[in-house]
């Protein structure tokens, strides 16, 4: 006897099912590992919820890193004019596009 707990397992029908929600195209021959690797990957989140985290903060990061950004200064210069020459239109030094919704 497992002391695993057991998830129900996914079916032709319920891949079929999270294909056409997900709008995705699947081969009839690819489904059943589709369904092993979604029965796997919920299996893991079972597993991982199963574990008693109380009392343990959240973190953004595991290694609680810091990121490294650049200052913020201003590298190019301003070529406002040289594009906008190539623009159709333009007014009050803005891109005039179409019209796309009424």
């Amino acid at each position: 006897m497992s002391s695993e707990p057991s998830s129900p397992s996914l079916q032709k029908d319920d891949i079929e099912k999270i294909a056409h929600l997900a709008r995705l195209g699947i081969d009839e021959a690819d489904v059943p590992a589709y369904a092993s690797d979604l029965n796997n990957i919920l299996a893991l989140v079972e597993q991982m919820s199963a574990v008693d985290t109380t009392g343990v903060s959240p973190m953004a990061h595991p290694m609680d890193a810091q990121q490294r950004l650049r200052d913020d200064t201003v590298t190019e210069q301003n070529q406002r004019e040289q594009l906008m020459a190539n623009a159709p239109q333009t007014e009050a030094n803005l891109f005039l596009v179409p019209q796309v919704i009424e």
